[in-house]
């Protein structure tokens, strides 16, 4: 197993409209193909590929006296010199 570098991080309560605005700009960036996040001083850009993996997951987990914590995980994955699309003999 590769040895994972966190690159960025966050995490904040936002409301529901906050939440789903923030997922609508995150779409049109990555329609784009260029994804900067920002936080302070730190920044990150990130070029995405034409070809994405998404993984999307759902799970509940039990956090004692404060009950069951719902989580929905949306995951966008890609690989370095990826070949862009499919094979094709020519």
């Amino acid at each position: 197993m590769g040895k994972e570098i966190r690159l960025f991080k966050s995490e904040e309560r936002k409301s529901r409209e906050e939440v789903s605005n923030f997922l609508r700009q995150l779409a049109d960036r990555i329609s784009d193909g260029t994804v900067v996040l920002s936080q302070g001083t730190e920044e990150l850009t990130l070029e995405l590929p034409q070809q994405l993996v998404l993984e999307v997951e759902a799970e509940d987990k039990m956090k004692g006296a404060k009950g069951v914590q719902h989580n929905l995980e949306i995951e966008i994955k890609w690989f370095d010199n990826e070949p862009e699309g499919p094979l094709q003999l020519k």
